[in-house]
């Protein structure tokens, strides 16, 4: 006699809505803690969107009541007591791809934060253009409480947020920011009551998913170019994305609309 079981949710899912593709942690039990599993997926599902001509706008969430509490300790202490040497490798094959695609596609990113962003979880928060936090949610670096370094981008994002002390002030002594304070350092760009996050999140993301796409990728480049390269280097950037852009569709019909005194039409071409 055999039982069928239901199959394991998917641990990340993509949710499409017109131009706009939803990336959202879907292990809710275990506050989006990142395994293995989900850390493949993860990197999957944002290499997908990242590819598809279609998406014009990607928000990252979590499903419950966290968005991201980081590696899933269980997992890494199971793996300590083997002697596996899983902590170095998962940073070259996981966390820093993740990172580099949230932070580099060609396509704005939103992070929706429903719920505690920590750790690597904090870092991905980070790497949105538009970053906005339900008032219920809050940030924890956390690494210094398990006796790591930071990873995902951490050390890039927070002293280019906050400054640099605070951001040694946020590593050295972790602790959960409620939202109100994220806001005023800087960590996140927007606090909305939770009753009103999906609404507020899904019109910012529609908004994105509707202007000139390529021309936000190209500024998303040219942003991070500058913020390690001399002023020249920066304005050469600036030209050859000025060039590209120019030869967009985008461009031609913003042009045109200017011209008509109509509101442009954007395709993302």
């Amino acid at each position: 006699m055999t039982t069928d079981s239901a199959p394991a949710p998917a641990p990340v899912l993509i949710e499409r809505d017109g131009a706009v593709a939803t990336i959202r942690l879907n292990r809710p039990e275990a506050m989006n803690a990142l395994d293995l599993a989900t850390k493949e997926a993860l990197l999957a599902a944002l290499r997908e969107v990242a590819e598809d001509p279609e998406v014009r706008c990607v928000v990252l969430t979590g499903t419950g009541r966290a968005f991201c509490v980081g590696q899933d300790l269980r997992e890494h202490v199971k793996g300590l007591e083997v002697g596996a040497d899983f902590l170095a490798t998962t940073v070259t094959d996981h966390y820093n791809p993740i990172a580099t695609l949230l932070a580099t596609m060609n396509k704005p990113v939103v992070t929706a934060i429903n719920g505690v962003a920590a750790g690597a979880g904090m870092s991905f928060a980070l790497t949105g253009d538009v970053r906005i936090m339900a008032d219920t949610a809050g940030m924890n670096t956390a690494f210094a409480g398990i006796a790591l370094s930071c990873d995902s981008g951490a050390s890039y994002w927070l002293p280019r947020l906050v400054g640099h002390a605070r951001a040694k002030d946020l590593l050295f002594s972790p602790r959960t920011v409620p939202a109100a304070e994220c806001l005023d350092l800087g960590l996140v760009t927007e606090v909305v009551p939770a009753d009103e996050f999906e609404a507020t999140v899904s019109e910012a993301a529609a908004r994105l998913a509707a202007g000139p796409t390529q021309a936000f990728g190209a500024m998303r480049q040219a942003i991070l170019a500058s913020s390690t390269s001399p002023l020249e280097e920066a304005l050469a950037v600036e030209e050859s994305f000025m060039a590209s852009t120019g030869a967009t569709a985008d461009h031609q019909e913003a042009v045109r609309a200017f011209l008509a005194k109509e509101k442009p039409t954007f395709t993302g071409r």
